[in-house]
C-alpha cells in the first residue's frame, strides 16, 4: 500500500484552529499543539460560561430586588411570597427592571405584598 502524507487535509485543520485561536498571547496564537489545547479549553469556558450566565443574572436581579424591597420595609422573600399570595405573576428580570428604573411602580406592588401579608 502507497504511503499516504495527509499535507492539505492538515494544513487546513491546522489553519482553522489557528484561526480561532487569532489574539491570543504569545505561543497560543501562533504554534499549532499549544494553540490547540487553548482553543479547546476556550470552547470549554464557552460552554460552561452560557450556563453560567443565566444564574449570574439572576443572583443580580435578586440583590437589586432585595434592596429595594428593603426600602420598603420588606425582606426579599416577605416581598415574593406577599406577590405570589396577591397573585402577581411578575417575574424576577421585570421586578428588578422596575426595581431600578421605575421606583414608584416598585413601591405599588411592594404595598400590594404588604398588603396580602398583613391579611
Amino acid at each position: 500500500m502507497p504511503r499516504v502524507k495527509g499535507g492539505i487535509v492538515s494544513r487546513r485543520r491546522h489553519k482553522k484552529i489557528l484561526k480561532l485561536a487569532k489574539g491570543y498571547f504569545g505561543s497560543k496564537h501562533r504554534l499549532f499543539k499549544s494553540a490547540n489545547a487553548q482553543v479547546m479549553k476556550s470552547l470549554m469556558y464557552a460552554y460552561r460560561d452560557r450556563r453560567q450566565k443565566k444564574r449570574d443574572f439572576r443572583k443580580l436581579w435578586i440583590t437589586r430586588i432585595n434592596a429595594q424591597a428593603r426600602l420598603n420595609g420588606l425582606s426579599y422573600s416577605r416581598l415574593m411570597h406577599g406577590l405570589k399570595v396577591a397573585g402577581v405573576e411578575v417575574n424576577r428580570k421585570m421586578l428588578a427592571d422596575l426595581a431600578v428604573n421605575d421606583k414608584l411602580a416598585f413601591n405599588e406592588l411592594a404595598t400590594v405584598a404588604k398588603s396580602k401579608l398583613n391579611a
